[in-house]
């Protein structure tokens, strides 16, 4: 009891930037990086310690445009951009995170298929009807509250690496010594690492949250936010939490599967099967040891997808709500939101639908990732601007070392998807 009662009051000090982090290793996360893992052992490892700056970067530089001008990025873009530049980024989030959404429900429908004997479809109707009503009828108290518990799902992988004998110093190596392959799969999971690390949905989510945040806290006069250097402050460290457990969960990820289904020559996941397999040696102990290590695949997809989802709609709704100026937040209720709860519906339905048309569920999950490291890079681009402008940030734009890791972070992404194009049409590798 006493543990549980320590463990709530940590949680009551996690803000948006420790649900941001989780959400970033949702279902998409976890497919992608266990393919890295099962596709190329060890080889890919290093990208979760050299993205770390990048991704912490551009969450701080989001999080901070929504603390300061107390609107979301949309709604920052609309006010210092042209209209074609606003619907062309909002566009490409609108697309992203639907078919994120659509993947996500049908991963979660596959993994609960394991242990739970009911049709693909039924399990897709039931999670997708579960999480409208969680984000609908639930007040943002009681919402945040909820999604700051799904982030325990993840511990089942740091978990299954202590309990698996591991080469370390192998494992140090290839964290801390890049490789590198010019060739189309490689550069295709690369991308998908880079674009399921650095999410677009994430960029819009954060900013909105830390407004949510600031009307919760009561923080606004005048319609202005009133904040200071303490407030930035904890900010910066709760943004900088959460992406550190979030690339800290990709690390264990890649490991578990590179040295439970790489080592043991199972190098494509085709299923959500093959993918639960590589937490079978955390309850190897257990009779019926493939029946746990599904169940506990299961949950932590099922979790992280109750987590994931309704910020990939929640992001999307933000970004197409204000784009238009409407009233938007899980601050409000129905009644005071419709088109921002319209949104989210309507975006949760389309990726329902999704799932309807033939698509591997697992496959889906990776190429949405790859589709997200594509359209991260002209969002990074507008976000690096908008930052850095003193016009619009006052005493709290970007310093030289903030701006110097959100142009890195452009090129890494513009790099690696340029990479991937040129592999595609057969110009390199």
């Amino acid at each position: 009891m006493i543990l549980f009662q320590k463990i709530k009051k940590i949680f009551k000090r996690f803000g948006p930037g420790v649900i941001t982090g989780a959400a970033d290793d949702d279902p998409a996360g976890i497919a992608t990086y266990s393919q890295a893992g099962a596709q190329f052992g060890y080889q890919q490892l290093w990208t979760t310690i050299y993205l770390l700056p990048l991704m912490i970067s551009v969450q701080e530089a989001c999080a901070r445009i929504g603390a300061v001008t107390g609107k979301g990025l949309a709604a920052v873009i609309r006010e210092n951009y042209s209209k074609t530049t606003l619907y062309l980024l909002v566009s490409l989030v609108l697309i992203a995170n639907i078919l994120n959404i659509g993947a996500d429900i049908g991963a979660m429908a596959a993994a609960a298929k394991l242990v739970i004997p009911l049709p693909f479809v039924v399990l897709t109707l039931l999670f997708t009807a579960s999480i409208l009503i969680l984000e609908i009828f639930t007040s943002y108290h009681l919402y945040s509250r909820v999604l700051k518990w799904l982030t325990l799902a993840l511990f089942s992988y740091p978990l299954t690496l202590i309990i698996v004998k591991q080469p370390w110093l192998e494992l140090i190596k290839s964290t801390i010594i890049p490789h590198f392959e010019l060739n189309y799969t490689f550069l295709f999971i690369i991308t998908g690492v880079m674009g399921t690390t650095i999410s677009p949905y994430l960029f819009f989510w954060q900013a909105s949250q830390e407004v949510e945040e600031e009307k919760n806290h009561h923080l606004f006069n005048s319609g202005q936010p009133k904040i200071g250097l303490g407030f930035i402050k904890n900010l910066r460290f709760d943004n900088a939490l959460g992406m550190i457990f979030s690339s800290f969960t990709a690390w264990c990820i890649i490991v578990v599967a590179s040295t439970v289904l790489y080592k043991n020559g199972l190098n494509d996941i085709h299923s959500a099967a093959d993918a639960a397999k590589a937490l079978e040696p955390l309850v190897n102990s257990f009779p019926n040891s493939g029946f746990w290590a599904k169940s506990l695949f299961a949950v932590g997809v099922v979790g992280l997808g109750f987590l994931a989802i309704p910020v990939l709609s929640g992001s999307a709704a933000y970004a197409f709500t204000e784009a238009l100026s409407w009233r938007q937040g899980f601050n409000l209720k129905l009644r005071r939101a419709h088109g921002f709860y319209g949104v989210i519906t309507i975006a949760t339905l389309i990726g329902l639908l999704i799932n309807f048309i033939g698509i591997d569920p697992i496959k889906a999950l990776i190429y949405t990732a790859v589709i997200n490291g594509l359209v991260a890079i002209p969002l990074i681009f507008f976000i690096q601007k908008i930052a850095a402008n003193h016009k619009i940030m006052g005493e709290y734009s970007s310093r030289s070392l903030s701006k110097l890791t959100l142009w890195l972070t452009f090129l890494t992404m513009t790099i690696a998807g340029l990479c991937l194009l040129l592999s595609l049409f057969g110009i390199i590798g």
